[in-house]
């Protein structure tokens, strides 16, 4: 995926500005995902920061095209981390950082404006909360642990900001 939390979050924040796909569109592009079933969690979660604000505003003029670019963007990251995985690089290689640049940007790009905070929160979800886990899991057992350790690598080695 690309990050399930960017898709609950932006396509949500989209709706909220009142231009969404429509549901099929939305399940269409999302592969069967169906981010409304988790639009309270993501308000209550994110609603009053300026990142979600962010997101809202960019994503309300967003075409189907433009969330299939997207999703394109996201997958590619999520490739080049598997690919280092399984060079056997670790989480602090130079080829982990590029991975996770291409993770940086994408959302940076599309969504919000990341910050090495965010971007240490969003490590930890990877890993903590299940759904998130799953997602990177069912790509490489073991994936979601190595992509929070190489964004938190990363960012404390200063390459991302």
């Amino acid at each position: 995926m690309s990050s399930c939390r960017a898709k609950v979050y932006a396509s949500l924040a989209g709706q909220t500005e009142g231009k969404a796909m429509d549901a099929e569109e939305m399940l269409e592009v999302f592969d069967g995902f169906d981010p409304s079933e988790h639009e309270d969690e993501v308000r209550r979660r994110w609603g009053d920061t300026d990142a979600y604000r962010e997101s809202a505003r960019r994503t309300a003029r967003y075409t189907k095209e433009d969330w299939e670019r997207i999703k394109a963007e996201g997958a590619a990251a999520v490739e080049a981390l598997a690919a280092a995985f399984d060079a056997g690089e670790p989480a602090d290689s130079e080829e982990a950082a590029r991975a996770v640049r291409l993770w940086w940007e994408q959302i940076d790009r599309n969504f919000y404006t990341m910050t090495p905070e965010i971007a240490l929160g969003l490590a930890e979800m990877y890993v903590a909360d299940p759904r998130f886990a799953r997602n990177y899991e069912s790509v490489r057992p073991g994936l979601a642990a190595y992509f929070r350790d190489a964004i938190v690598a990363a960012v404390h080695s200063g390459r991302l900001a």
